[in-house]
């Protein structure tokens, strides 16, 4: 009787822990895809205000790709930073409850 009462605890336990770590993966992936919608959203900002005519990117063949590149990495490093991408991570979250 003592090996089914200790078998049934731990499943139990192993279930609890299963479903806390499943709702962590689930939370963290959110937020790994607001703060990405959030970069997206900054590198769209950056390509419209930052001036076409940057020192750092002399005019040549690679200009454009430079220049986007640079705004991709700025808006990837701003991310998570503005408060947009919490705010949608926060709404989502309540909504989906």
């Amino acid at each position: 009787m003592r090996a089914n009462l200790d078998t049934a605890l731990l499943n139990f336990e192993y279930s609890k822990f299963n479903k806390l770590d499943k709702k962590n993966l689930e939370d963290k992936k959110l937020k790994e895809l607001t703060d990405q919608f959030e970069a997206f959203l900054i590198k769209k900002v950056l390509d419209i205000s930052l001036p076409k005519n940057n020192p750092l990117f002399p005019k040549d063949a690679g200009d454009k790709i430079y220049r986007s590149m640079y705004n991709d990495t700025l808006s990837q490093t701003m991310s998570g930073h503005f408060g947009f991408s919490e705010l949608l991570y926060n709404f989502l979250k309540e909504k989906n409850r």
